[in-house]
């Protein structure tokens, strides 16, 4: 391994000469700071960054806990986290707790969950982190996160007390997707929802109220149904609201958007022109659903951009007590085919 004593030797300077220069310290002229930088990079030289952090009285390094990489959100969290490490020269240490892939999408009635989560934070924090990102499997209330706790600790996609949660504003997503069908002229606009107790499902339904209330159109119960965010919860709730004469839908997410297509497959509805239907989530399926299906986009990879950022913030400069502990990042709405705007209604 090259050390900067070689570079020194072969550049005919001292060693603080190059240490300097490496560092990006001034002193050295023009000519000099060229040549080091030019042998530094023929001789292959790599930093030794434990050295140097603990000469910093620092290591630069955070951990990120998954509850499960495979989740279709997560990777492009963990994607944001990496990005402003890599801005900010930090490095991650991830661990991936697989709970939903051992225990299914309850996961989190497990009864050893509390006890794993516990044990993880503690081991990330033997790996010589300065604080932790967790990575939650969807939002909703997280009582496994350590009160006490000597390093900072930030959740995404998630909601802890008294530590700062980066979250999606659901709200917002669903005021757009709502005011997209307004706007395309429709009055009548159905829901196929998720379970009502998802902190999801509830953000979104005061989307979808707020746009109709902006709007002077009455919020009406009976057309909303309720699914499982599974594909045949959708096809089944377009089949209601279709025999309920609704011909445009907000889905809450893009599984049950798939469902909805289905149905209207299996009995001769065009999407875009007899029925209208946004979704949620910008999922894989949306990129083949024919025509192409307009969604809310989830703002994922600013969650763990901003995670990661408030992160280090707090590593650096401490946490204020005048500090937003929640902050909800806004969605983005995906134009597709599926709306028609014409304002057709069932009669």
């Amino acid at each position: 391994m090259v050390k900067i004593q070689d570079i020194a030797k072969a550049c005919n300077v001292s060693i603080a000469t190059v240490s300097n220069i490496l560092n990006g310290k001034k002193g050295a002229s023009e000519e000099t700071r060229k040549l080091v930088l030019s042998m530094a990079s023929k001789m292959n030289y790599r930093p030794n960054r434990v050295a140097k952090n603990l000469k910093q009285q620092t290591n630069k390094t955070i951990g990120v806990i998954t509850e499960d990489l495979t989740i279709f959100f997560t990777p492009e969290i963990v994607d944001g986290i990496n990005e402003y490490c890599e801005e900010k020269n930090y490095q991650l240490i991830l661990n991936n707790l697989r709970i939903y892939k051992k225990f299914g999408p309850n996961y989190y009635t497990y009864e050893g969950y509390y006890k794993q989560v516990e044990e993880e934070f503690w081991e990330t924090l033997s790996m010589q982190v300065e604080g932790i990102i967790y990575v939650g499997g969807h939002e909703r209330n997280l009582y496994c996160i350590p009160n006490e706790f000597p390093k900072p600790i930030v959740v995404a996609y998630g909601f802890a007390n008294n530590k700062v949660n980066i979250v999606i504003n659901d709200r917002h997503g669903a005021h757009l997707a709502t005011k997209y069908l307004i706007d395309a002229g429709h009055d009548k606009i159905g829901v196929i929802s998720g379970e009502f107790s998802s902190y999801h499902t509830q953000s979104r339904l005061l989307g979808y109220q707020q746009a109709l209330f902006e709007a002077g159109i009455a919020f009406d119960n009976s057309i909303i149904e309720i699914g499982n965010w599974e594909r045949d919860s959708g096809y089944i709730a377009m089949e209601k609201l279709h025999q309920k004469g609704i011909s445009s839908i907000f889905c809450m997410n893009d599984m049950m958007a798939a469902g909805a297509y289905d149905y209207c497959s299996d009995h001769g509805l065009l999407i875009g022109k007899d029925i209208s239907i946004v979704g949620f989530d910008n999922r894989e399926i949306s990129m083949v659903l024919r025509p192409a299906l307009t969604t809310i986009e989830l703002p994922l990879h600013k969650i763990g951009y901003v995670a990661a950022k408030r992160l280090i913030e707090q590593i650096e400069d401490g946490l204020t007590e005048k500090e937003d502990l929640i902050h909800f990042a806004d969605c983005k709405l995906i134009e597709g085919e599926s709306v028609d705007f014409q304002g057709t209604q069932f009669k």
